[in-house]
């Protein structure tokens, strides 16, 4: 392997992954390990987690944990974010960047910083989003369909009747105007499944909730 690369939690599924792990058996092998970490702060089993916590003791020799502030202080498509860890692998990452990319805009890295201070604005995210999820369960439950709550994310990642997957968007889409992902848009893996993005303002959702009786 030349780099592990994990994503915790994950998109689509929301499992969280054993960084720990990851970061003892890439160490063990001489392979770096970058931790896509952009859905930490919505952690719902346990606090947020980075991989640089297996690296404080030694500079997180081989560890780069990748940030971005598009989810926790809703920044999506500014492209703003932060790496963090090994400081080698840091210093080869900043020469590639200044030539492979335009810097990031200066009003939006000033509205970074007033964001990176401010921790309320992420416990309110966290409440939104927890809270989604929890009428997101509560509409397929409606529908007899169990849904488990993530261990993180803001994604459903629900398992369809039968197996199949697009009888149940079908059905979502027919009975609530509902768009949702079957989980083979995510890979062979992910057949049998459906995601379902809790990212639409609360009054469509609780739309759609009314829509099946919820």
């Amino acid at each position: 392997a030349v780099v592990i690369w994990s994503n915790s939690p994950s998109n689509p599924t929301g499992h969280l992954d054993d960084l720990a792990a990851v970061a003892a058996w890439g160490r063990e092998r001489g392979v770096p390990v970058f931790s896509d970490e952009c859905y930490a702060e919505f952690t719902w089993q346990g606090p947020p987690r980075t991989i640089l916590s297996a690296g404080v003791a030694d500079g997180f020799k081989g560890l780069v944990a990748v940030h971005s502030l598009s989810k926790r202080s809703n920044f999506a498509g500014c492209r703003l974010g932060f790496y963090a860890g090994d400081p080698e692998l840091v210093y080869y990452l900043q020469e590639v960047r200044k030539h492979g990319g335009m810097m990031v805009p200066g009003p939006v890295q000033a509205a970074g910083i007033a964001a990176l201070d401010d921790d309320e604005h992420v416990e309110h995210q966290r409440k939104l989003y927890h809270d989604r999820l929890l009428l997101g369960q509560a509409v397929f439950a409606r529908l007899g369909v169990p849904a488990p709550m993530p261990a993180g994310g803001f994604y459903l990642w629900i398992p369809a009747p039968d197996g199949d997957a697009w009888a149940l968007t079908e059905r979502l889409a027919r009975e609530a105007g509902a768009l949702i992902s079957p989980g083979e848009f995510y890979g062979e893996a992910g057949k049998g499944f459906v995601r379902v993005a809790m990212v639409q303002p609360d009054d469509k959702l609780r739309l759609v909730a009314e829509r099946v009786g919820v």
